[in-house]
């Protein structure tokens, strides 16, 4: 499916995509390897730990009982086995992640079995971030940042992203472009505005 057309059913009547695209798979997948590592090396801790417990000791029984262990482990190996379902949700999610960007708002589009909407309206964004960390250089693939004021219980920014693109920074240049002039419309409607403006494009002059 093009990726435009991932965004028919929520575009207005007036309203045209500029960009659209998609994650790079591999990157997209590599995202979730350091939580899957972790994942293994908990697991691997706790394998230790479940055959010190369930072994018999001089002869003796010692071990604690099945329906206490089990639901026990099932849950303190979470992070082993959650590692693993973050992967297969990666896998499965790609198919429906798409980036887009029109003429009135930024549009991202995930989830695996229904499909999710985040809308970012132009006026919303307080800043803008390209950034490209070395498996992203890579690839010859980016991410561009977007910060809209929402933060977390604990007051670290909550960022909406664009993730693994293809080239990046022209992305970026164009979004900020974007912006700005949808933003000057808003704040300074055509009809408002004078037919001469000695003010733009002035030399500061300290």
């Amino acid at each position: 499916m093009n990726p435009d057309d991932k965004f028919n059913d929520i575009l207005d009547r007036d309203e045209t995509i500029l960009w659209s695209g998609s994650p790079n798979f591999t990157v997209f997948m590599l995202s979730g390897v350091p939580f899957l590592l972790v994942g293994m090396l908990w697991g691997f801790l706790d394998l230790g730990f479940i055959t010190t417990i369930t072994e018999t000791r001089h002869g003796f029984d010692t071990r604690p009982p099945m329906f206490f262990i089990g639901p026990f482990f099932a849950i303190h190996l979470f992070p082993c086995w959650g590692s693993v379902l973050y992967m297969f949700w990666l896998y499965f999610s790609h198919a429906n992640t798409a980036y887009a960007f029109s003429n009135k708002r930024i549009l991202i589009r995930s989830g695996v079995w229904g499909v999710d909407y985040q809308i970012i309206d132009y006026d919303k964004i307080r800043d803008i971030q390209v950034n490209v960390n070395p498996v992203e250089n890579w690839y010859g693939v980016g991410s561009i940042l977007f910060n809209t004021g929402d933060v977390s219980v604990k007051g670290h920014p909550l960022l909406k992203r664009f993730s693994g693109i293809e080239n990046p920074y022209d992305v970026f240049r164009q979004i900020k472009e974007v912006s700005l002039d949808v933003k000057t419309d808003l704040n300074y409607p055509n009809a408002k505005r004078p037919e001469t403006n000695p003010g733009y494009r002035t030399e500061y002059k300290p």
